[in-house]
């Protein structure tokens, strides 16, 4: 599979690969991208059934890892320093759980190893509810969206996925049944026979109830050099959050 990805950098030096997570995409990151570029060979794809990557039936974290592997080899990276959120966070751990050689340093952003409840129920719902073809601006969406999804910060961010197709009508970039077929898979636990022994940094938000200290001891088991960084006053989403702390706690974790 050919995944869409913006690159940043030099290409002589260190790779980093940036994993987004659920319903986001590459462009999410493309400051970080020039940011980090300036000292890494920076790439940022879009994960399957996202953006501009292709759209595929199968959903899950072992084919999202071995996405990350095919993905080296066609840009010829022979290793990489990974940094994911959510579930880029869990998708670049399991890369690195099963291809240790591959991953020079894992950076996992605000999410730990365990299962979830599923909780993205009522947001696919509403993006599945919506016959897009019915619609002409996007302000439109937004306020159907707005229906069933009252918070404005996670409008604007699904808004992100809307395009217009060749005949100029709106569309999701994003493959929602394939996502809602496989949603569970999102939310299952990492396997517990194999473990990642080089340096690894969990960076949980303080708002955030994602990370837990119940957490520390599944964290420690599959990743026994991790380290936890808590970020003061930001949530999930820390890297938007606490920029500053976040590029800081990052560049000094890679360096």
């Amino acid at each position: 599979m050919q995944l869409h990805y913006n690159a940043y950098g030099s290409e002589s030096s260190p790779a980093l690969i940036i994993l987004h997570g659920l319903f986001g995409l590459s462009e999410n990151w493309h400051s970080y991208g020039k940011l980090f570029g300036e000292q890494f060979r920076t790439y940022i794809p879009d994960a399957r059934n996202h953006g501009r990557s292709p759209h595929r039936d199968v959903f899950n974290y072992p084919a999202m890892a071995e996405d990350m592997v095919e993905f080296m080899m066609q840009h010829h990276i022979s290793s990489a320093s990974f940094l994911g959120h959510s579930m880029g966070g869990k998708t670049a751990a399991l890369t690195a759980l099963l291809h240790p050689e591959l991953v020079n340093r894992l950076i996992v952003v605000d999410i730990a190893p365990r299962s979830y409840q599923e909780h993205h129920d009522q947001v696919l719902e509403a993006m599945m509810s919506l016959d897009l073809s019915g619609f002409h601006y996007r302000k439109d969406i937004d306020e159907a969206l707005a229906m069933k999804i009252p918070e404005v910060s996670v409008r604007q961010f699904l808004l992100k996925n809307l395009m217009r197709d060749d005949s100029g009508l709106f569309r999701w970039k994003l493959n929602l049944r394939a996502i809602e077929k496989n949603n569970e898979q999102i939310y299952k636990e990492l396997p517990r026979d194999h473990q990642y022994v080089r340096p690894a940094l969990f960076i949980r938000g303080e708002k955030s109830e994602y990370i837990q200290m119940d957490d520390l001891p599944l964290i420690g088991q599959l990743f026994p050099a991790a380290e936890l960084v808590t970020i003061k006053n930001a949530g999930h989403w820390v890297h938007v959050d606490a920029r500053e702390e976040f590029t800081e706690v990052v560049l000094d974790f890679l360096s």
